[in-house]
């Protein structure tokens, strides 16, 4: 009985040798083909994966750099509008001023009215109050 044959030929038959070496070569060949194409199936794959990640980054990048540009726009208008209402809210309290300066004005000028007629009959210019005496008296005869 011979256990050890000779290398690549292994017959399981007498009628038909079997190539062991062979069958191995071919195997690790398919095998490495198949590794290679997995490997190259996988860098496409990785490929595709980071030309999607490129794009949806961009994406929302720009998204982002819009909104940072629209944000900008009413921070300006804001500002504008608080500078504005600032400067009518000054000019409000100087209108106002002058209206309470004005209405001190004619306040004091209609002080001065009332006692103008009473300081005129008190120092002896009699000049307007004889008229409306006499037509008080005219109007009485008359009636």
């Amino acid at each position: 009985m011979n256990l050890a044959s000779p290398r690549g030929s292994i017959e399981t038959d007498k009628s038909e040798p079997v190539d062991v070496e062979g069958n191995i070569r071919e195997m690790v060949r398919r095998d490495s083909t198949a590794f290679r194409q997995a490997a190259s199936d996988s860098e496409v794959a990785a490929n595709n994966l980071g030309t999607l990640m490129r794009r949806v980054c961009g994406t929302s990048t720009r998204e982002i750099d819009n909104l940072i540009s629209e944000l900008k726009i009413l921070r300006e208008k804001l500002q504008a509008d608080g500078s504005r209402v600032q400067r009518d809210i000054e000019e409000y309290a100087a209108l106002n001023q002058s209206v309470i300066q004005l209405t001190k004005i004619i306040s004091d000028g209609m002080t001065h009215v009332r006692e103008l007629p009473e300081t005129s009959g008190a120092a002896g210019s009699t000049h307007h109050a004889p008229s409306i005496a006499v037509t008080q008296e005219s109007g009485q005869r008359h009636g």
